[in-house]
């Protein structure tokens, strides 16, 4: 097929496109750059100027966006909203288990000890209170409070252990908070670095969240509140109205979790008496052998208002219980 030959079927398709072959206007356009010889209409130049001449729906057609334009406005949300998803989480801590074990306390990796086994029996009924939930504070009997008569009977052992057994729950988690502000140890017992803020900042900074002082541990079910920042009026702040309000927000936000509180002694500061009060379940450790019992039953008189108290023996011969176990001290519950 010549030139001439295809000129016109290529004119023919046009018209039945409905399209006007711009040929004179491209020719005389083209003209006017060349010339005059080559200006002279010809077959060739006919054929050539019908081929510029495409339908619209045949001309190649401007990109379109490209589909990450449009999705990118969603990846932009998602870049905000990242940081404020990692602020509320809580600092992750390692506790050093095996030390721990070697200092007499429950592990994971130490199931089947004397103290274990000891705090197995402790826990129980706690637990239950917490779970059941029934008489009066019901709404509070996740909150338990660990104390004792004079310094250093072993309440913060015994707090310790208590959350560290209850972590080891199928079912139950505890966050183990040191209220004893004036003198707090829970830091040091864990082999953790001191000087984190912790519950007096929650108390004077009503900026700073739990879960911003709130420690996870690798223990899975555990989570630690030390006492935080030292304050002038530490202990004066366990009876403010701003540890109450916290109080009644944690035993509500954390209703599923059992929070033990590492509490001064009892005949020490009359605040400890003050947050016994706040509380559903305390336990009261007393030392064999050296805390007298006109001791224990004044302290037993300062937090009468509590329905639930339990005490325990701490420090306590029991060789025959040694003999089987390899140890010779015991915890009771009573």
């Amino acid at each position: 097929m010549d030139l001439v030959e295809k000129a016109v079927q290529r004119l023919a398709e046009l018209k039945k496109a409905g399209i006007d072959a711009p040929v004179a206007a491209a020719t005389s356009e083209s003209a006017a750059a060349q010339s005059p010889a080559e200006a002279i209409p010809t077959p060739e130049r006919f054929a050539r100027a019908l081929e510029r001449a495409q339908p619209p729906d045949t001309r190649t057609a401007a990109p379109a966006p490209a589909p990450a334009a449009i999705t990118a406005p969603a990846v932009h949300v998602r870049r905000q909203s990242a940081p404020a998803e990692a602020g509320q989480r809580s600092r992750e801590v390692h506790i050093d288990l095996e030390a721990l074990a070697a200092a007499g306390f429950v592990t994971p990796q130490a199931q089947r000890s004397q103290i274990a086994d000891e705090f197995r029996v402790i826990k129980r009924p706690i637990i239950r209170n917490a779970r059941d939930r029934v008489g009066p504070r019901a709404e509070r009997a996740n909150l338990v409070m660990v104390t004792s008569a004079i310094p250093s009977e072993g309440k913060s052992f015994v707090s310790l252990n208590l959350a560290m057994s209850i972590a080891l729950e199928v079912d139950s988690t505890v966050l183990l908070v040191d209220a004893d502000v004036a003198n707090p140890s829970l830091m040091k017992l864990t082999h953790l670095p001191q000087g984190s803020k912790g519950l007096l900042d929650l108390l004077t900074s009503p900026d700073i969240k739990l879960p911003d002082v709130m420690l996870r541990t690798n223990v899975e079910k555990l989570s630690i509140l030390p006492a935080g920042t030292a304050h002038g009026r530490a202990t004066e702040m366990l009876a403010s109205e701003s540890m109450a309000a916290l109080l009644e927000e944690m035993a509500s936000r954390y209703s599923d979790r059992i929070l033990v509180f590492d509490a001064p002694p009892l005949l020490a500061t009359t605040e400890a008496r003050a947050l016994a009060s706040h509380m559903g379940q305390i336990i009261m450790v007393v030392e064999a052998d050296r805390t007298t019992q006109v001791l224990v039953k004044h302290a037993l008189e300062t937090i009468e208002s509590c329905p639930v108290v339990m005490m325990v023996l701490n420090k306590a011969p029991r060789p025959e219980v040694g003999s089987y176990y390899g140890q010779h001290y015991y915890a009771a519950a009573s």
